[in-house]
């Protein structure tokens, strides 16, 4: 199915998302509304479960072929995908992976989600140093402000895709591109743009991404990618029977990690979730991801002035090269925010409620491809009616 196939007809966009029958959902840059065929394909998985075992050779058949397409979705080798999630996971495997030594500096971003604050600040109980990167605006990290915050010392920078509040990209292959002549490594967050924008791993070291956000997949089935030149360097910190070999299903006498994307998967897998999350990826692979990444830019272009002319102030970016599907806005008097959201949740519609670090409360919007301007225009008229 194309993405104009499914917005042509109404009963064809229902059909794939039921929730648009009778609600508006638009967080889903929080814990996203699964699509039919998502829980269609876990729900076949569960069946064919009451039938024979949950490792049968069609379930390893399916998930090494889910590591392809999750591969094709950033430009990876499936040699260098792991299905692990959530993100934090990924991020904390890359944490405590690395051989750090005291001294050795992380350049990250204090307001980022803290997924990706957490895992390198626990790492100053070794002697690590943490480099916090200074912006003009919330979120808005650039090649410049990496570049300054970096120093000899520096061993890895760690940055999210797109800032969850602000929803401001960043330029990935740009800055990895620097990184990488510096010889400095390079992990990715990148949970707020995967399966939302083109997210490349050309000059990127490491990513961790889970589903259930803009891949329209389900919680804790993700995507974990090392690139090959960097998985020696990078130990697996979760030991299993399923990532070092176990021949016979018998303990050896020493540590041997398997090859590849299982070097970094202990046990079992999230089976159930992973077939839903193949599904999400091969739809969004069809709609194809520049069309995907062109719609939410749309509605994001349908959205910002209505908002604007109910006296919201919209965080930037609003347009442009760091825009993203998310949009935040807050305003000052009138009803609370707070009640703004009762009364949209009354009204069956779904948004995010959020605060930055001076606790001012916003509205965050993170509709995606399937929703529609006539759905902005309902939302619009509600907050209004709020008022």
């Amino acid at each position: 199915m194309t993405l104009d196939e499914l917005l042509a007809s109404e009963a064809t966009r229902t059909a794939e998302f039921p929730v648009a029958e009778k609600s508006i959902f638009m967080a889903h840059a929080g814990v996203c509304i699964l699509p039919r065929r998502v829980t269609r394909a876990m729900q076949e998985y569960l069946e064919m479960c009451s039938l024979q075992h949950q490792e049968s050779g069609d379930v390893w058949r399916h998930l090494n072929e889910t590591r392809i397409v999750a591969g094709q979705l950033i430009g990876a080798k499936a040699s260098e995908i792991s299905l692990l999630g959530p993100t934090s996971l990924g991020l904390s495997l890359v944490a405590n992976g690395l051989p750090w030594q005291a001294g050795d500096e992380i350049v990250c971003y204090h307001d980022d989600y803290p997924a990706n604050v957490y895992p390198w600040m626990d790492l100053q109980r070794h002697g690590v140093v943490l480099k916090f990167i200074k912006t003009d605006a919330p979120g808005a990290i650039t090649v410049d402000s990496v570049e300054q915050a970096l120093t000899p010392k520096t061993k890895l920078v760690a940055l999210a895709s797109c800032h969850f509040f602000t929803g401001c990209r960043i330029d990935v292959n740009a800055i990895g591109r620097m990184l990488r002549q510096r010889g400095v490594l390079f992990c990715l967050d990148a949970i707020q743009t995967l399966g939302a924008f083109d997210t490349s791993v050309e000059h990127v070291d490491f990513l961790s991404a889970d589903a259930h956000k803009w891949m329209l997949g389900p919680m804790a089935a993700g995507v974990f990618y090392v690139r090959d030149e960097v998985q020696e360097m990078l130990r697996p910190s979760l030991v299993g029977a399923w990532n070092v070999r176990s021949p016979n299903f018998i303990a050896q006498d020493e540590v041997v990690f398997e090859k590849g994307g299982r070097r970094y998967e202990p046990g079992v897998l999230n089976a159930a979730g992973l077939y839903g999350m193949r599904a999400g990826l091969e739809m969004l692979l069809e709609f194809g991801i520049e069309n995907v990444s062109n719609r939410l830019l749309t509605l994001k272009r349908h959205l910002v002035p209505r908002l604007q002319e109910l006296g919201f102030e919209v965080l930037p970016p609003t347009d442009g090269a760091t825009a993203s599907g998310i949009t935040t806005a807050t305003r000052s008097g009138g009803v609370s925010l707070e009640r703004v959201f009762e009364h949209l949740a009354a009204h069956q519609v779904v948004v995010s409620l959020r605060h930055n670090r001076a606790g001012v409360v916003h509205l965050r919007f993170s509709p995606h491809v399937y929703n529609t301007e006539a759905e902005i225009d309902r939302v619009v008229e509600l907050i209004a009616s709020a008022s």
